[in-house]
């Protein structure tokens, strides 16, 4: 399957569980039940995926953690708050790069619409 393919069954996915559960919940829930319907679709999902930092060609773990990873190409973060700030498009650029992955998506399950919180990022993009 196609990079924009899959991010775009992890959108459908995410807004399938937006329309089933709504705006309100914490972000463990949106996780949860986003893995369960990527499962239930057929993908490959991991939850809580370590993000070690490597360091002087150490690796350290430092308690990062990426919610999902999906089939091994996509990361995706979860927030359910207010508003997205640079910062968290910062954090899942960073989990890419850590993780030596292309493509993620910072999802924002506290809009009314889901499409509004749906923010694709790229490791490498010029």
């Amino acid at each position: 399957m196609e990079t924009n393919e899959l991010t775009g069954a992890i959108i459908g996915a995410a807004i399938t569980v937006h329309q089933r559960l709504g705006p309100g919940l914490l972000e463990s829930a949106y996780r949860a039940c986003l893995a369960y319907e990527l499962q239930k679709r057929g993908f490959e999902v991991q939850q809580e995926v370590p993000v070690p930092v490597v360091y002087d060609e150490v690796k350290l773990e430092c308690g990062f953690r990426a919610d999902l990873v999906v089939n091994r190409k996509v990361v995706v973060e979860l927030k359910a708050k207010t508003a997205i700030h640079p910062v968290d498009k910062a954090q899942t650029l960073s989990h890419l790069r850590l993780l030596n992955l292309r493509f993620g998506l910072l999802i924002n399950f506290h809009e009314v619409k889901l499409v509004d919180g749906v923010n694709r990022i790229v490791n490498g993009y010029e």
